[in-house]
């Protein structure tokens, strides 16, 4: 584990978990990233993963919907 974090790893490591148990693969939009890294910091710090926990399963529920576009 690095003391500063491994965001790609991380989210790597979700998204294997959420696959397994079969949800979709999730992407964080750049667009959305300013919230994300505040309900992390509140998880991380505050220990209080709801706020993340809802922020994730939103972007579940979107990207089941309505699939991101993949660059062509």
């Amino acid at each position: 584990m690095y003391m500063d974090g491994n965001g790609r790893l991380g989210r790597f490591l979700m998204n294997a978990m959420l696959v397994t148990g079969g949800y979709a693969w999730t992407v964080v939009p750049v667009e959305r990233r300013k919230p994300y890294m505040e309900a992390l910091e509140k998880a991380s710090t505050g220990q209080d993963i709801a706020g993340f926990s809802a922020f994730i399963g939103k972007l579940i529920r979107e990207q089941t919907r309505t699939p991101l576009k993949r660059p062509t």
